[in-house]
């Protein structure tokens, strides 16, 4: 999508299993509700290695053709869709395509029976998400965008004298994710309010679902990852945070090597829907 690489390889397998437990399956259900029984073409934009062709194509019809689109020609070296199957069991074709968000034409999701996206539109700019919501209306196709960051984050357990510092750090993290880089704007926290209003400003129907990462002992060497990138970005945001971090990263590892860390991270999933077309006896309807 965009041509910057927002995420690695090792940090997406790193990933997968929160992510896949944190997916809503209840509008996941509703997307195959509304969608034909086959055969389906979904765009998934940002695709990285493929996790979300990996989780949302068993929750579907077939046959499928996945469009896995990214600006990241590297990444799309590591998809590897070779045991990922429809609801019926038959294998996806992958279809990689190497494409910048910014240059998305009008007509790019012509033919496709969904869209989808995962931890995208959080690190994409305003005019980017407003090309996709274009596209998504014209080929007035319905699309699912899966865990965009939301802003929230809670530490447990407490640490008294250090909640004023994590408190500091989850506002200079939200900065950062909002901020310039190359030009562009990202949209950070705000991504799913702003992408919810323009889908219903063209008269579409929109569901948001709560989709935390919760974490706990299990997810050790996540938990580890995630708080080293977490602390890292809010200090080059707010430097003078730097010392403070420094000593509440210590703290937290130690709880974290014998398994009494717990992290929630909101998250967010989106479904966007059209009116229903003439004729379609309601392929489009609530649920």
């Amino acid at each position: 999508m965009t041509s910057i690489s927002v995420a690695a390889p090792d940090w997406l397998a790193q990933r997968a299993a929160a992510d896949d437990r944190s997916r809503s399956a209840d509008l996941a259900q509703h997307l195959a509700r509304m969608l034909p029984p086959g055969p389906l073409v979904v765009h998934d934009l940002g695709a990285g290695t493929g996790a979300m062709t990996r989780w949302l194509a068993p929750r579907l019809g077939g046959p499928q053709r996945w469009v896995l689109r990214d600006g990241d020609e590297g990444i799309l070296n590591h998809v590897d869709l070779s045991s990922t199957t429809d609801t019926h069991g038959d294998p996806v074709v992958a279809e990689p395509t190497v494409e910048d968000l910014t240059s998305l034409p009008l007509d790019a999701f012509r033919g496709a029976s969904a869209v989808t996206a995962s931890a995208l539109l959080d690190v994409i700019t305003a005019e980017e998400a407003a090309n996709v919501v274009a596209a998504c209306v014209h080929a007035h196709t319905p699309a699912l965008f899966s865990l965009t960051v939301t802003g929230g984050v809670r530490i447990e357990p407490p640490l008294p004298r250090t909640s004023g510092i994590e408190r500091d750090l989850v506002a200079a993290f939200n900065d950062h994710q909002r901020r310039e880089t190359a030009g562009r704007r990202m949209l950070g926290p705000h991504a799913v309010p702003l992408v919810a209003a323009l889908f219903e400003a063209a008269g579409w129907s929109v569901r948001r679902a709560a989709t935390p990462w919760r974490l706990a002992a299990s997810d050790g060497p996540l938990i580890a990852q995630w708080l080293d990138g977490w602390l890292t970005a809010a200090v080059e945001q707010r430097p003078d945070l730097a010392r403070p971090a420094d000593e509440l990263r210590r703290a937290r590892l130690a709880q974290n090597a014998v398994g009494r860390l717990r992290v929630t991270v909101s998250h967010e999933d989106l479904l966007a829907w059209p009116p229903q077309p003439p004729g379609t006896g309601g392929a489009y309807g609530g649920g």
